[in-house]
């Protein structure tokens, strides 16, 4: 190809979610206020396990972390979506797209592994009672954070590697509202096949071990469940239903986007805002309303609230 025609791009352009200028303004508007629940309620969930005493626990220390990775993971593209609902030239530069996929695959990569240590701590503490407290020190606590964050760490570098020495030529429009591996390497001035099977097998990867590992982990606890008292199985089984939601709220679009591409524009779109903004919104809503100790500590909040207010 003449070289003429190849070129390092300085932005990208993006087509949005729709044309149509009175839906961008309802969506605005409703973007905004779906991002505002995110923050307030994630953001509600870590300060209730900080100042809770009764929610100092391994589970609740990983749902805290759980709550702080989807703060990021809608802030990655949520703020720039809801901004461009306002704008008529909706264009990303070429260093805020490669950001966008970095911090996208961080995040998303950090919490696959985090939702395969919180089952991991519902194992333990389901199947091996006895030595939970043992097991589930905070020392480890802190490991398998860590542990999750250098994963996805690696993971999104794997990833960046691949594109960031791309070049491209001819459209330099994305049929989405953000910049993703998939959509960037459609525009490279080259055969594009080999490059989507390697992220394909880069992000496949990781997303089969950890959704085997979460298989296995909530078949034992199951079976264990089976065997227990009836208040001890139906508390345990609340609180695995919960997290079990949780990994199927979050694999799903995970799957259709990257493992199982439909390559149909409006699905995508749909399946892409429903993994960053649903999912870190649908999250806090589902531990709350299905967490006895997790209520009590929002009551808690928001009685504390209420009679500062009234005293001020």
């Amino acid at each position: 190809m003449d070289e003429a025609n190849n070129s390092v791009v300085s932005e990208f352009i993006l087509l949005g979610l729709c044309d149509s200028g009175q839906l961008q303004v309802f969506l605005f508007l409703l973007f905004s206020m779906l991002y505002l629940t995110i923050i307030l309620g994630n953001i509600l969930i870590i300060l209730s396990v900080i100042n809770d005493p009764n929610l100092h626990s391994p589970m609740y220390f990983l749902l805290a972390n759980l709550s702080f990775v989807d703060l990021w993971l809608s802030s990655v593209t949520t703020p720039k979506m809801i901004i461009d609902f306002l704008r008529e030239n909706k264009t990303i530069s070429f260093g805020g797209c490669m950001c966008q996929i970095f911090f996208g695959h961080f995040v998303g990569g950090g919490e696959m592994v985090l939702l395969v240590a919180m089952a991991y701590d519902r194992y333990v503490a389901i199947c091996k009672p006895l030595y939970y407290t043992t097991i589930m020190s905070q020392k480890r606590c802190i490991g398998l954070v860590v542990i999750s964050w250098a994963i996805g760490f690696v993971h999104s570098v794997s990833q960046l590697a691949i594109i960031i020495d791309l070049t491209f030529c001819g459209s330099r429009e994305m049929d989405s509202f953000f910049c993703d591996l998939p959509l960037v390497i459609e525009l490279a001035c080259m055969d594009t096949h080999v490059l989507r099977l390697i992220v394909n097998i880069d992000s496949g990867i990781l997303a089969l071990i950890c959704f085997f590992l979460l298989l296995i982990s909530y078949t034992h606890i199951l079976l264990t469940v089976c065997h227990h008292s009836m208040d001890g199985s139906a508390k345990a089984l609340s609180t695995c239903t919960a997290h079990i939601m949780v990994i199927v709220i979050f694999f799903g679009p995970c799957i259709f986007i990257y493992l199982w591409p439909l390559n149909i524009a409006s699905v995508d779109k749909f399946l892409a805002v429903f993994y960053t903004v649903f999912t870190p919104l649908l999250n806090p809503a589902i531990y709350t309303l299905r967490n006895k100790e997790m209520k009590v500590a929002l009551k808690k909040w928001g009685n504390q609230y209420i009679n500062f207010k009234w005293n001020s």
